[in-house]
C-alpha cells in the first residue's frame, strides 16, 4: 500500500517534504487533520514496530521528550509500514553544556528502561560475541579478521549495564528547545550496554579515558556490522583495533 496507507490517519493526509537524512527508511514532513507530523514508511515488522511505538509512548509518559506516535483514526500506532509521529522542533546541540543536558536526558532513559525486553529480531552487541546474526547484522558476510576485531572490540564491554539504547545520538537526532531535550528517530534503538550511547562530544558524559576508549572501539565495531559492507562501514571498521 506505501504511502497510501496515510488514509488510515487522514483521508485528507498530504505529504509536504521529504527528509534526505535517512537511509532505511523513507520519511516526510505530513499534515494530519491540520497539523504537522513526521511520517516514516520502512519494512520493519509489526512486532518490531510494536516495540518502538511501545516505547516512545512509556518514555513520554515518564517524561523524556519524545515524538509520539500519532494514532490511525480506528486506533493503530503503525499501519502498513507507516508511523506517523509528532513534529518536534528545536535546535542541535552545540557546546559542551548542551551536550551534558543530552547525557543527563539518555542516562534517565537508561535508568527508566533497565528491565526493558529485547527488541523482537535484534541482538546486543554482547549476543553477537557468540551469534552470527541479529536484525540487519550478518558477520558471516564479513571478513573473518573484521569479525574478530568486533567481537574483541564487544567483549571489552561485556558485563556492564545494559537497557534500552537509543543507538544513533548524532546531532541531528537532537532537538534542543528551552529547558527541552528531545531525541528523535529510535529506528536504531535496541537493548544493549548503555554506555554505548555515551561515547559524546566533549566528552560529556565525563568518563575516564581508558573506559571511553573501550565504548568508543564498541560503537565503531556496531557500526561496521551493521552496515556492513559499504565505505562507511569499511571505515568504522579501520577504526576498531586489531585483535
Amino acid at each position: 500500500m506505501g504511502w497510501d496507507a496515510l488514509q488510515f490517519w487522514d483521508q485528507d493526509a498530504k505529504r509536504i517534504k521529504r527528509f534526505t537524512n535517512g537511509v532505511a527508511n523513507e520519511v516526510w514532513s505530513v499534515t494530519i487533520r491540520d497539523q504537522k507530523a513526521v511520517a516514516r514508511l520502512g519494512s520493519r515488522s509489526d512486532a518490531d514496530l510494536q516495540w518502538e511505538t511501545n516505547l516512545l509512548i512509556f518514555l513520554d509518559r515518564n517524561g523524556i521528550c519524545v515524538p509520539k506516535p500519532i494514532p490511525t483514526l480506528d486506533g493503530r500506532l503503525f499501519a502498513n509500514g507507516l508511523v506517523v509521529m509528532e513534529h518536534l522542533d528545536g535546535t542541535t546541540p552545540k557546546t559542551k553544556d548542551d551536550w551534558k543536558r543530552v547525557t543527563e536526558t539518555i542516562r534517565r532513559v537508561h535508568e527508566l528502561t533497565k528491565d526493558w525486553p529485547q527488541r523482537p529480531g535484534w541482538k546486543s552487541s554482547i549476543d553477537l560475541i557468540n551469534s552470527n546474526s541479529g536484525t540487519k547484522i550478518d558477520l558471516t558476510a564479513m571478513p573473518a579478521e573484521g569479525v574478530k576485531r568486533c567481537r574483541n572490540a564487544w567483549r571489552k564491554i561485556e558485563g556492564l549495564p545494559q537497557s534500552v539504547v537509543h543507538g544513533d545520538l548524532n546531532p541531528g537526532n537532537i532537538l534542543m528547545s528551552g529547558d527541552k531535550v528531545a531525541l528523535i528517530d529510535w529506528d536504531e534503538s535496541r537493548v544493549d550496554v548503555s554506555s554505548l550511547d555515551l561515547a559524546l562530544p566533549h566528552n560529556a558524559a565525563e568518563i575516564d579515558a581508558d573506559r571511553l576508549e573501550k565504548i568508543a572501539q564498541a560503537v565503531s565495531a556496531w557500526e561496521a556490522a551493521v552496515c556492513w559492507d559499504d565505505d562507511y562501514s569499511r571505515r568504522r571498521l579501520a577504526e576498531v583495533k586489531p585483535v
